[in-house]
């Protein structure tokens, strides 16, 4: 028995992810954006003041991957870390006026890729395709690396 990549879910979902990233990053690169800084923002615009230890939980990223997107974040003017109140050890990131300001821009142009990606599927099956997607994160999620079906 051959592997067939066509018929591998992780490929063509890794291969789906990287096409969706690939048409976010060109939609939102003309507002100073990359992709790993929108899930951040994502984050922040639903709550600001987040520590970095709540985004790495939220985001499923390495702590030094978040590290480095936030300094570049910081660099150009989306975020301030500002030391955290009851903890000496964390900081609290919070979005610049700039950033607040990107969250119209950036939110549209991110569900026009979605609604471009998904053109071809009848309607119904839009909201399944997502369900489907979600329900196979969480169970990812809860036995991440099980061989359990």
């Amino acid at each position: 028995m051959s592997f067939e990549k066509n018929d591998s879910a992780g490929y063509l979902i890794n291969h789906l992810a990287r096409i969706f990233a690939q048409a976010l990053a060109r939609e939102i690169k003309p507002l100073g954006l990359a992709p790993g800084q929108f899930m951040v923002l994502l984050e922040l615009w639903r709550g600001d003041g987040l520590t970095q230890r709540d985004l790495v939980a939220r985001l499923d990223v390495e702590q030094a991957t978040l590290a480095n997107t936030l300094s570049r974040m910081e660099r150009d003017g989306l975020v301030r870390r500002t030391p955290h109140p009851g903890d000496g050890r964390a900081q609290v990131i919070r979005l610049t006026p700039r950033a607040r300001q990107l969250e119209g821009p950036a939110t549209r142009a991110a569900d026009g890729v979605n609604r471009q990606m998904l053109a071809d599927l009848p309607t119904a099956d839009r909201g399944r395709f997502v369900e489907i997607m979600q329900r196979v994160i969480a169970t990812g999620t809860r036995h991440p690396g099980s061989d359990e079906t």
